[in-house]
Parts: structure tokens; C-alpha cells; sequence
């Protein structure tokens, strides 16, 4: 893997990137499921989280903030140190932690979730490795959680693929945004059917890039 994430990071300030548009996205998503479960305490997960500009931006937005307990999870230090630095100034309940969000492990304590983000992962990854973290999402979600994800629909087009794997592990579709003007989608899918127990010692994907 030879991408410097830190620096691709830097693309969503460039205008017609595309990433900024997606972002405002992933955070309208994230607003609403927040909307949607106040006033009570949610629980967030965000797995490859990258420097948390989206959940914590939405965070930093909102009066509430408080009531949101969230561990974020990014293998990259600097990104991770970022995403600290950011977490500090909020009400909210953040743990950043530096780990591979691909171990099991690392989401022990932490689970279950209401909100669980998959974020930029399934553009970086195998279509294999993309259908066995979708099987594996229930073990991360409480019962009637959201999981809101992304993923490019540049040929061949994988998220009807994706979107029927998540059909498959028991979630319902909430929205799928999908821009005429522009490759990138976002995703949300509510788990229908019961959690499952989270299996430690089990490695759910590998980037590619």
C-alpha cells in the first residue's frame, strides 16, 4: 500500500474534487440519524475514519454534541493525530485510536453502535473483502443501527453488488445518494435483522492502494 493518505486527505479543500461534495453527504446522514435518535445517548463507530471531518464536523455543529459517545478508528498517526486534536474541543465522548480497523479486536468495549461508519473503505479494497466486512457489520451495530457508507460507481459499477450484500446480512436501504454529475455514491442501510455477537482474532479486509 503506497497511498499517502495524509496528503489525499488534503483533496477535499480542492474545488471540483468531488470528495467536498461527498463529504456533505456522508454528514447529511450523519445529522439526520442524530436527528432521528435525540434526545437519547447514540453510540458512533467510525471505522478507517481518516482525520474524522465527518462525524466530528457534524459535531462540532451541533448543540447536542454531548450526547454522542464515538471511537474512531485510523491507522494513519498523523491523520489519527488530527482527528484528536479536533475531538479535544468537543462535549462529545471521543476516543481517536490509532489500530488497524480491519481487527475485530480493536472494536471490543465498543460495540454495539447506532451509528457505524464505513467510510472510504470499499473504494480501497477487494470485492471479497468488501462482501465479508458487509457480513461481518452486524457484529458492530445494536438493533436498528445505521451503517452509512461509500464507494465510487466508476465501471465496472459495484454498488448494486454492494447494496444487495447488505440486502443479504440483514439490512434494510435508507438512501442511496448517487449524483448524475459525478462517479462518487453514499449509502445507508439499517440493520433489520438481530446484531450478532462480535467474533474476536478476525481480519475483515486489506487495502489495496
Amino acid at each position: 500500500m503506497s497511498t499517502n493518505w495524509s496528503k489525499w486527505h488534503d483533496a477535499y479543500a480542492k474545488p471540483g474534487s468531488g470528495l467536498g461534495d461527498r463529504l456533505a453527504a456522508v454528514r447529511a446522514q450523519i445529522d439526520r440519524r442524530l436527528d432521528a435518535t435525540a434526545p437519547d445517548p447514540v453510540r458512533v463507530i467510525s471505522a478507517c475514519a481518516g482525520d474524522g471531518r465527518d462525524l466530528l464536523g457534524v459535531l462540532a455543529d451541533r448543540s447536542d454534541a454531548d450526547r454522542v459517545t464515538a471511537l474512531l478508528i485510523e491507522y494513519d498517526a498523523e491523520l489519527s493525530a488530527r482527528a484528536r486534536e479536533v475531538a479535544k474541543a468537543l462535549p462529545a465522548r471521543i476516543e481517536v485510536r490509532q489500530a488497524d480497523a480491519a481487527q475485530s479486536d480493536v472494536y471490543a468495549g465498543a460495540v454495539p453502535a447506532d451509528l457505524v461508519l464505513l467510510c472510504g473503505i470499499f473504494g480501497n479494497v477487494s470485492d471479497v473483502d468488501i462482501q465479508a466486512t458487509i457480513e461481518a457489520a452486524p457484529q458492530l451495530c445494536a438493533p436498528g443501527a445505521e451503517v452509512v457508507w461509500t464507494r465510487h460507481r466508476n465501471d465496472p459499477d459495484l454498488t448494486p453488488s454492494i447494496r444487495g450484500w447488505f440486502a443479504d446480512a440483514g439490512f434494510d436501504e435508507i438512501a442511496f445518494v448517487a449524483p448524475d454529475a459525478d462517479q462518487w455514491s453514499v449509502g445507508v442501510h439499517r440493520l433489520a435483522a438481530a446484531p450478532r455477537p462480535l467474533e474476536l482474532g478476525r481480519h475483515w479486509f486489506t487495502f489495496i492502494r
